[in-house]
């Protein structure tokens, strides 16, 4: 019984990763160029090392011309980017021309780009998958620079993914710093009670009293009585070890009991979110990565003064709950492809065979379409040699992507 039970859950949680992977590709548009969009607000985005392998101009694509326009080419997949417009056919591909959308501007200049789009990742600038890499380690993307991170690279201990929905490397976190604020009462890792160095000073020389104390009463009562050792302590004063326990208690506390501190007497006065968590004296350590639960974005100020500071770092996103990956594949999830019946046959894979499964199907599909489209445009009749010959360019163009990406 404990087995299938195992089993059961192994099933039901690579059903949750092919959601996921599913859920990137149906919440963009395998078919039209997202281009004429504009800056998407969120979509997935490959990288051609065929059209622009030089790592100074680098270069995105959408699913659609990374499908037509890029097929047989050595293709890096980036999840999903932010404010992304692509980038196929422009100044960058030299003489190439886009099939779907041949006019496009010369550059793209509000895109962002990192190294990912080099194939590229961490801080360790290794590939991935790293066929050198022994170690198997997952990668996991930050909410702000939207690079990805090896866990044993990000400079603290990781947490079960099932807690969280978003990371922020430590670099991003130093780039907005008032967000170390909002982690000391919202994000998954411990907090710190901070107090002034005469009052540590006075705790400090408290402790050494008692030391002393302690150590002068076990000696004067190094073998305490029958009695005195079955009666069990009635005392209501936290022992020394329960004080730093509770100085450093790695539960997250609730909202009720953070505004329940002594500077919530003055929340009715306060308009800004953030002065009011600054004035509670709770910090972290500014070390590492910042691993949030669910709705940590609720938790930002957003007064006007927030609001500036969020744009002049870059994070004005940070205030829109529609932008998380979570937002984005719920969407992609409410799509029919995210249902799709092939999620069954995939469960003995792993994530990056689950990912070739789902472009192969998707690469399908869309080819499928067009083949049954061109034919009805034409008026042909669907013969079974017309079928055996779709599928024959079908398997050429995927041994030409093969044999390009080990070039």
């Amino acid at each position: 019984m404990a087995a299938n039970t195992e089993d059961s859950e192994d099933i039901l949680a690579n059903e949750e990763e092919l959601e996921k992977a599913l859920s990137v590709l149906a919440g963009s548009d395998p078919e039209n160029c997202s281009y004429s969009r504009g800056y998407v607000k969120r979509q997935a985005v490959f990288a051609c090392n065929t059209c622009t392998p030089n790592a100074a101009e680098p270069a995105g694509v959408c699913l659609a011309c990374a499908n037509k326009c890029h097929d047989g080419h050595d293709i890096f997949e980036l999840y999903t980017k932010r404010n992304f417009r692509c980038d196929c056919g422009n100044s960058k591909f030299g003489e190439f021309e886009c099939q779907l959308i041949p006019a496009k501007d010369e550059d793209n200049v509000r895109n962002h780009y990192n190294h990912n789009f080099n194939g590229c990742y961490c801080t360790c600038d290794r590939p991935y998958p790293d066929t050198d890499d022994q170690a198997n380690d997952e990668m996991i993307q930050c909410v702000i620079c939207e690079d990805w991170f090896h866990s044993r690279h990000l400079g603290c201990t990781t947490v079960d993914p099932e807690e969280l929905q978003e990371m922020i490397c430590e670099a991003c976190m130093n780039k907005a710093p008032d967000l170390w604020t909002y982690a000391a009462h919202f994000a998954v890792s411990p907090v710190i009670s901070i107090s002034h160095p005469e009052e540590e000073e006075e705790e400090e020389e408290e402790e050494e009293e008692v030391d002393v104390e302690d150590r002068a009463e076990e000696e004067e009562a190094s073998e305490p009585s029958q009695s005195e050792a079955e009666e069990p302590s009635t005392s209501a004063e936290p022992t020394k070890q329960e004080k730093v326990a509770n100085r450093s208690s790695p539960c997250k506390r609730t909202h009720k009991e953070m505004t329940g501190s002594p500077a919530k007497a003055m929340t009715k006065t306060v308009d800004c979110r953030l002065k009011e968590l600054q004035a509670t004296g709770l910090e972290r350590r500014r070390q590492g990565a910042v691993f949030w639960p669910y709705s940590w974005r609720s938790e930002l100020c957003t007064c006007m003064s927030c609001k500036r500071v969020y744009v002049a770092a870059e994070v004005q996103f940070l205030m829109d709950q529609s932008d998380t990956i979570l937002a984005y594949e719920n969407r992609g999830l409410d799509e029919p492809f995210g249902q799709h019946p092939l999620m069954a046959l995939t469960n003995s894979m792993d994530r990056v065979q689950q990912l070739e499964v789902i472009y192969g199907f998707n690469e399908l599909t869309t080819s499928m379409t067009a083949f049954l489209d061109q034919c009805l445009a034409e008026g042909k009749t669907v013969t079974v040699e017309a079928v055996h010959q779709f599928f024959e360019e079908l398997r050429a163009r995927k041994r030409r992507r093969t044999n390009a990406g080990y070039q």
